[in-house]
């Protein structure tokens, strides 16, 4: 306990899943946490949710992807806070798309737009606030970031970018005292699964969860909180010499050079049942 006590923390994402939960473990911690976000009825849920618990936060509507909104939400913390100490960039949206030459524009933009240029928006109007005291900046990528899926070309190009923008980043910033990493989940039990494949109620969520979850050698989806105490590696002095990296939590599935064996060998499988 303590290990962000008297720091500001900036969160996007911070309604649900990821975002929430490092949010809930920041605010533990000791850090006074920013939540931003669009979805303002869960991001409400959010704060208050900490304030229950006796941790320190606040809500602000932000939409990553509007130059406008990042610029205004930046203004509002410098008035209010003077600097902040550490940005977790952690907004963005992903939707299948079919391969390339059928590949909605609007739908490539949009993904482009919140993940990537959010992410840049971000930093560009927060790090500002950083430059005198120092800090850490955490940047949400993937497992897609690293390698890519089928129909999904729009997110792996985010993400890839999202992991490279981070090391340039790192150089950037590192004679500054800021120290730029980033975070590559793999499959996590948040809402944005059930937006992707379905619900755990539904068959073709089940279907998903179980094909993620026999493919992954700890044998199950992610948590949240999981990644939250990732998140809070990089984001304290736990990780005081680490910059320019990206920290893959995703159960294994990086770890092989294709599924091989594991796709005829029934126990691997049944083991996850």
């Amino acid at each position: 306990m303590g290990r962000l006590k008297d720091k500001l923390a900036v969160i996007t994402g911070a309604a649900t899943g990821i975002g929430a939960a490092t949010a809930e473990v920041f605010a533990n911690e000791g850090a006074t946490v920013i939540c931003a976000d669009i979805k303002e009825d869960q991001l409400h849920e959010t704060v208050e949710a900490i304030r229950s618990i006796g941790g320190q936060a606040e809500a602000y509507y932000l939409d990553v992807a509007e130059e406008e909104s990042v610029v205004s939400f930046a203004e509002k913390i410098k008035q209010a806070y003077g600097k902040i100490d550490i940005l977790f960039n952690n907004a963005g949206v992903d939707q299948q798309g079919g391969k390339v030459h059928e590949y909605p524009v609007e739908l490539f933009d949009r993904i482009m737009a919140v993940d990537l240029r959010g992410t840049f928006l971000c930093s560009k109007y927060l790090i500002p606030l950083m430059l005198e005291n120092g800090g850490s900046i955490i940047n949400t990528s993937s497992m897609s970031g690293r390698a890519a899926d089928l129909d999904r070309s729009g997110y792996n190009a985010a993400k890839g970018g999202i992991t490279n923008f981070t090391r340039a980043m790192a150089i950037d910033y590192a004679r500054n005292g800021i120290r730029v990493n980033s975070l590559s989940p793999g499959t996590i039990e948040t809402p944005l699964i059930d937006t992707l494949a379905g619900s755990k109620e539904e068959e073709m969520g089940q279907k998903f969860r179980d094909a993620n979850k026999w493919i992954t050698p700890l044998g199950r989806l992610g948590s949240p909180k999981e990644m939250a105490t990732v998140a809070l590696f990089l984001a304290s002095d736990d990780s005081s010499y680490v910059t320019g990296e990206d920290i893959t939590a995703d159960g294994g599935i990086m770890a092989y050079t294709w599924p091989g064996k594991m796709l005829i060998e029934e126990k691997w499988k049944k083991e996850t049942e």
